[in-house]
């Protein structure tokens, strides 16, 4: 069953993490999907990571579906117009939205308080993080209108979780809050069209910086437990991949318009699972697990 055949989706982020993870899955389900970037075979970004987009296109394809690399600035107005002109010219139509861009490596002082973290850096950053989003919206919406279809704001934390931690330093809880609040605002400009937008968290996931970080793969990930315990409640990037499929492939979707979810609580919904075949449930392991001081254990949370 690939529930998104004939579907078209744009994916902007898509070199590595839950861009990547999105963008195969929605593969899997049949999807066309537009993978951006700014690292490709030839040129890598501020990152240096070897991921390129050519690879995520090439795994989109292998998965079911059809990945079309397109290498991007989202900070280049121009460049995006062209961008959506290009999807509309080859295929007519926009279904999904995934704006999944943001500049986390310029954040290198994570425990500093705005006055000592560099100036360049942060500002850096939230350009990254907000207008990218915001320039891809502006072009890629009015197409996108056509087909009724879904905005997906990926961030990190759900709205009550942000709402009640702060999420330091202040660069970062300034990224992820103002992506859940652009949701909310998208939705209340796009239910009119009868299109759906929302924002949408995965928990710890298993990036391919993560797995470095931990010296791990995600064949071995567990190892990595031995260094930090609660690392047993993460998730590879396919799992939000999931979540956002299945969003994708609901006719009810305009349920959660407006609405801040995560992938375990949409997998106890729609009922997919990670790679393993759990349902990790991360934010409330987060709550009820680790922030209350309690030994790491997972057991009833994935």
């Amino acid at each position: 069953m690939k529930p998104l055949v004939g579907k078209v989706a744009l994916v902007a982020g898509a070199t590595r993490g839950a861009g990547r993870g999105i963008a195969v899955e929605l593969g899997a389900a049949g999807a066309t999907v537009y993978v951006t970037g700014r690292t490709t075979r030839e040129r890598r970004s501020e990152y240096n990571r070897p991921e390129t987009i050519e690879e995520t296109a090439e795994l989109v394809t292998n998965a079911g579906g059809t990945g079309i690399a397109v290498p991007i600035d989202h900070l280049d107005p121009q460049k995006v117009e062209a961008l959506v002109s290009q999807i509309e010219r080859e295929q007519g139509k926009l279904d999904v939205l995934v704006n999944d861009i943001w500049g986390g490596e310029l954040l290198t002082e994570w425990n500093a308080p705005v006055w000592q973290h560099s100036l360049d850096d942060g500002l850096r950053m939230l350009r990254l993080a907000i207008d990218t989003h915001l320039i891809t919206s502006h072009f890629a919406l009015p197409l996108l209108l056509k087909s009724r279809g879904l905005v997906v704001e990926m961030t990190d934390g759900t709205a009550e979780y942000n709402r009640e931690h702060y999420r330091q330093p202040l660069y970062y809880d300034l990224a992820k809050t103002s992506v859940l609040r652009m949701a909310w605002g998208l939705a209340q400009e796009l239910q009119p069209h009868e299109c759906t937008a929302v924002a949408l968290t995965p928990g710890w996931m298993r990036s391919e910086i993560m797995l470095d970080h931990f010296e791990v793969t995600e064949r071995n990930w567990r190892d990595a437990t031995i260094k930090e315990p609660h690392f047993v409640i993460s998730e590879s990037p396919r799992f939000v991949g999931r979540a956002v499929a299945a969003l994708a492939s609901d006719p009810n979707v305009s349920r959660w318009n407006g609405q801040s979810l995560s992938s375990g609580q949409l997998a106890q919904v729609y009922g997919f699972t990670d790679l393993d075949g759990s349902k990790p449930d991360c934010w409330r392991y987060l709550v009820e697990v680790q922030l209350t001081g309690k030994e790491a254990d997972a057991t009833g949370y994935r």
